[in-house]
């Protein structure tokens, strides 16, 4: 009688093994974007996320790219903090004027420092030198004081105005559109202002294909944030237009990009956003 060999199944392990590498070839663009996004939630906000020991210009880059992501967990915060406000039976202004004073808070008040020192520098009609004395010396002049009251105050009533709508993805759309523009603003070709730090490490760090992905995604998501769909790319194309054009001036002015810019950036693209969506 023949006799039948009997085959024993072996189990196989090379069908990973091309997961395998291709997870291990992509492990440092992945461990890069994680550092990236961990960067920029520890300078846009107070949260305790440690960021890597050393930055330079590339890391800075990265991290500049994923502020907007950053901007859509603030501004879904900020419209959840919103919604329950009023849902307790807050009035809308007293709930949109908490929203936009947690929105300091967990900024640091950064960008509101940013926008007054950037204001009194712009009031000053000095040499960029003066103008940028003038912003380093840590008060508030009126201009700067009369700035603050009207971008608080246009967020405040605009997130009331929207609130009363139930436009909550508006709110969220609104404060993630201010860290778009911090990407539009460090694109390339803009230059650092003399004796800036940050502005140094994040000016000109972005690519225009990345600055045109994240202005594409805000109008995309626009559509979804008022009633009439034209409304929200308009009220986008008209923030960042306004943002672009504050940078522009600002580059010339104090001979280049700086931290108390950006922050100026956002704080107007996010009252502008606002107000337009709201009405």
């Amino acid at each position: 009688m023949r006799q039948v060999q009997r085959q024993h199944w072996r189990p196989s392990f090379d069908c990973g093994l091309g997961d395998v590498k291709w997870a291990r070839q992509f492990a440092p663009l992945r461990s890069a974007g994680m550092n990236g996004l961990r960067l920029a939630v520890s300078w846009l906000t107070v949260l305790p996320v440690r960021g890597p020991e050393t930055v330079d210009r590339v890391a800075a880059g990265r991290a500049i790219a994923l502020a907007p992501l950053v901007g859509g967990l603030l501004g879904a915060g900020a419209a959840g903090l919103l919604w329950m406000l009023v849902w307790v039976g807050a009035s809308p202004v007293l709930a949109g004027l908490l929203a936009v004073g947690a929105l300091a808070l967990i900024t640091r008040g950064m960008h509101l420092d940013g926008l007054a020192d950037t204001m009194d520098g712009l009031g000053s009609y000095g040499p960029p030198e003066r103008a940028r004395q003038i912003m380093k010396s840590g008060g508030a002049g009126p201009f700067g004081v009369t700035a603050l009251v009207f971008s608080i105050g246009v967020q405040a009533v605009s997130f009331a105005a929207l609130a009363e709508a139930d436009r909550w993805f508006a709110v969220a759309l609104a404060v993630t559109v201010g860290r778009i523009a911090v990407v539009l603003a460090c694109r390339k070709g803009i230059d650092a202002a003399p004796d800036t730090s940050f502005g140094a490490l994040v000016a000109g760090t972005q690519h225009p294909l990345t600055a045109a992905l994240w202005f594409a995604a805000a109008l995309t998501a626009a559509i979804f944030a008022t009633p009439d769909h034209w409304q929200g790319p308009l009220a986008i194309l008209i923030a960042l237009t306004a943002a672009t054009i504050l940078v522009r001036h600002t580059v010339r002015r104090f001979a280049g990009l700086s931290g108390d810019t950006l922050g100026a950036t956002i704080e107007l693209t996010v009252s502008l956003t606002a107000a337009t969506l709201s009405l």
